[in-house]
Order: structure tokens, then sequence, then C-alpha cells
């Protein structure tokens, strides 16, 4: 019963974190001087598409249930040792899967390109369909990467800070 309270706790936690960086992250935006935020969900999602958002946002809740229990202060270190090699795995499939789709949209592009032949009359559609596709390959890289070293420096910092205050023993407060 206590692994399915911890379960249920870890997940709430990381669903709350992820739910809360992406309000944030369009509050940034839109103090910035960006569209209203139904406009840049759209935008996401018709250049992103449903299944690399679907695939990036199970990795990064992956990766926040994995750093909240490496902060859970019943586990043995051996177990946050596991949680935290666990979530950085999780954080560099973020990076694989943001470089994955940076290729898929390129080979999207080529042969685009290789299918169509190219006169001047046809040169503006041939080159917007590749900026479609070259966008996808681009901005899968430009959220993915940056996303993916966040997270692991988040689990790294914490799992430092942790194990920092295990071994401390009373010159760091346990509640800090």
């Amino acid at each position: 019963m206590a692994g399915v309270i911890a379960f249920v706790s870890g997940g709430s936690r990381a669903l709350s974190y992820f739910l809360g960086a992406v309000v944030l992250v369009l509050a940034v935006a839109l103090a910035m001087g960006a569209p209203e935020p139904g406009e840049i969900l759209a935008w996401v999602a018709r250049v992103l598409g449903g299944v690399f958002i679907a695939l990036l946002t199970i990795l990064i809740l992956a990766t926040l249930y994995c750093w909240q229990r490496l902060l859970d202060r019943e586990l043995r270190p051996q177990q946050r040792q596991a949680w935290h090699e666990a979530g950085l795995h999780a954080a560099n499939g973020i990076a694989t899967l943001a470089l994955t789709y940076t290729l898929f949209g390129i080979s999207l592009g080529i042969g685009e390109l290789a299918g169509q032949s190219l006169t001047p009359e046809t040169v503006q559609e041939v080159i917007r369909g590749l900026t479609e596709r070259f966008s996808l390959a681009f901005m899968t890289t430009v959220i993915g990467l940056p996303t993916s070293a966040l997270l692991r420096a988040l689990l790294s910092i914490s799992a430092a800070w942790v194990e920092a205050k295990s071994t401390a023993k009373g010159v760091i407060p346990c509640d800090s």
C-alpha cells in the first residue's frame, strides 16, 4: 500500500510541476509580446505534431517523476541512485527524440524535394513545403535539447544535494 501511495504522490507532484512549468512558459511568452496562449499552443501542435508532443510530454513526466522519487527521504541511497539513473535516461531520451525528429524532418524535406519537378512555376510551392518540413526538423531540436539539458541539470544537482545532506550528518539541516 505504501508503494501505491508513493507512486500516486510522486506522479501527482510530477504532473503539477509539469503543468506549472507550461503555465509559466506561456505567461512569460505572453509578457514578452507573444500571441495569446491558444495561438501558441495551436502553432506548437501544427509545427511539432501530436506524436512528438505526446512523446516529449511522457519523457518529461517520467523525468520529473524520477526526480520526485530521488528526493524521497524514505529511500535508501541505492534506491535514490537508481531513480537518479532512470531520470537521466529519460532526460537523455528527450535529446534522442529531438535529434531523431530533426533527422526525420530533414528526410521528409529531401523526400518531398526529390519527388517534385522544379520549374519556375513550382519553385514557390516546393520552397513552402521544404520550409514546413525543416521547421519541424529544427524546432524539435530547439525545444528538445535545452529541455533535456535543463532536466539533466535538475537531476544531477538534486542528487548531489541529497547526497550532501545525507553525508553531512547535521551540518546541513534536512528540511532545507
